[in-house]
């Protein structure tokens, strides 16, 4: 129940972003209120018991942090905490007909670039690795840190990164050039643009540079690019973050569906329904935790062109135990630790971009694993973790959301999908699915029009819209509206779990 009728602040949806700003804001005296569609809070942050009967508490829609600003848990005083995964990655192949596989162990060089030799039969690979990576962690020191401060001019940027190839290679020129020049490894270059095309349906060449903004984002994170795992879940974070914000003074009211929005510039009102009611409120400033297509249609404005079309397939799962591998040579409890890439070579990229593109299900699905009860087994409950069940999130490439437009398709796409899988398995995954409450299989799927009916997301896109280059004019959350800010995923230095839109558009109203 809305409890007055003018904030100096309303906040259109409770996600991560939205409480961020919320704390902040309230932290600061301001009066807040958060709107939020949804019957609790959290949007894609969220952990869920996703199988009836099974007390196993799953990252439903996001999984890793990796952006998130450790002054911003430090600033809100959050009770989180997020544990550094020692595998970076694992990724399957078949060569001269053996099954093998590289192994990228963050905390042991040696044995990393042993694992590069044993695949590529030389120590070339492994160089060219550490070169690409120590490069792309100086970009990222020396950019992460402007995330939370207001943008600097692409020039003012490159002189920071103060390295003129750097910058060459990452902002200027297609990364597939880079990759290509870099890398003589199918598979190895593959490994690497997996990075460039995590929500980004885009390809190594595309000359919009698309594939390199969404590089950037999964290489910076802290100045590290590390992809951390949450303790106690993604659910965790925004428990917290609820929590700092309710105890700074901000009011969150789930199930409160915001309308409209109708503002002069300089005060504005915002309509919204619980239920069968109706209610409005005023407010000084609008801060929109909602995708730039949401709150053009909330503003009744024409939506930016074109739509957000999403791309990827979410496949959540718990199992009685880890699969064995068909790589007898790797422990199953090293090879799901990290990210576990499936059918990601450059060239297996590149083809199930193209049938994708031309309307098909890709052949061969691209996809990549992530376990996290390896990590952080606080998420299932002590019986279960005794007895050896382990969740596993499989993150699906190369679906955009018209390819589930038919009846059946999202079925197909997760048959393909666990297909892919099982080729490295020396068992069928399904045959270690644990079963819930009712002896049904633990999995379920989640395809972009899922997204969009379950979050809000237009076309299921993950980051709102295309990823932007970190540089421009503010703080990257202004609109048209000088009292409407943009303070979600589609703000520019927006995606992921992070924060940082939130924290800018709090620092836009506080700081002007």
């Amino acid at each position: 129940m809305v409890q007055r009728t003018a904030y100096d602040a309303v906040i259109v949806g409770g996600g991560h972003n939205g409480l961020v700003a919320a704390a902040y804001l309230a932290r600061a005296g301001r009066s807040v209120l958060v709107l939020e569609r949804l019957d609790s809070t959290g949007g894609a942050a969220v952990s869920t018991r996703a199988f009836p009967g099974v007390d196993a508490r799953l990252s439903r829609y996001s999984y890793l942090v990796s952006l998130l600003p450790h002054r911003i848990v430090s600033e809100l005083g959050l009770r989180f905490e997020v544990r550094r995964r020692r595998i970076s990655s694992y990724t399957p192949t078949v060569r001269d007909g053996r099954p093998t596989g590289l192994l990228v162990d963050a905390e042991d060089e040696s044995g990393t670039r042993e694992a590069f030799a044993r695949l590529t039969g030389s120590d070339r690979e492994f160089a060219a690795w550490q070169e690409f990576y120590g490069k792309a962690r100086r970009v990222a020191e020396r950019v992460f840190p402007t995330l939370t401060e207001p943008l600097p001019s692409a020039a003012e940027l490159e002189r920071r990164i103060d390295d003129k190839p750097a910058w060459e290679a990452f902002f200027e020129r297609p990364l597939g050039e880079v990759v290509e020049e870099t890398f003589e490894d199918d598979l190895v270059r593959g490994v690497v643009l997996t990075d460039a095309l995590i929500g980004t349906f885009t390809h190594a060449h595309d000359p919009s540079l698309r594939q390199n903004r969404c590089f950037l984002y999964h290489v910076i994170g802290n100045g590290t690019g590390d992809w951390d795992v949450p303790v106690g879940g993604m659910g965790a974070l925004t428990d917290a973050l609820a929590a700092a914000a309710r105890d700074a003074g901000a009011e969150i009211v789930p199930g409160h569906e915001v309308t409209g929005i109708a503002t002069d510039g300089r005060s504005a009102e915002v309509a919204y329904r619980h239920g069968d009611r109706r209610g409005r409120v005023s407010a000084a400033h609008v801060l929109a935790n909602v995708s730039p297509h949401t709150l053009a249609g909330l503003l009744g404005e024409r939506a930016p062109s074109p739509a957000p079309e999403g791309a990827q397939l979410k496949i959540n799962m718990l199992l009685k135990r880890l699969p064995r591998l068909r790589d007898t040579g790797v422990d199953p409890r090293e090879a799901f630790a990290g990210t576990f890439h499936i059918a990601e070579s450059y060239s297996e990229l590149e083809t199930a971009y193209r049938q994708a593109a031309a309307g098909r299900l890709p052949g061969v699905q691209p996809s990549e694993i992530y376990c996290h009860s390896l990590t952080d087994p606080s998420i299932l409950s002590p019986e279960l973790a005794a007895s050896g069940h382990h969740t596993l999130t499989l993150f699906g490439l190369h679906t955009p959301a018209g390819l589930f437009a038919e009846p059946g398709a999202k079925e197909a796409a997760v048959d393909a999908a666990l297909a892919q899988l099982d080729a490295h398995l020396a068992e069928p995954i399904r045959d270690v699915l644990a079963v819930d409450g009712q002896g049904r299989p633990c999995i379920e799927a989640k395809s972009p029009l899922d997204l969009e009916r379950e979050l809000g997301m237009p076309g299921g896109h993950i980051f709102h819209r295309d990823l932007s280059f970190p540089y421009g004019e503010g703080y990257g959350v202004e609109t048209a509206h000088p009292n409407v800010l943009i303070c979600g995923a589609g703000a520019i230095r927006g995606g992921g779990v992070s924060g940082i839109p939130g924290h800018n558009a709090a620092m836009k109203l506080l700081r002007g």
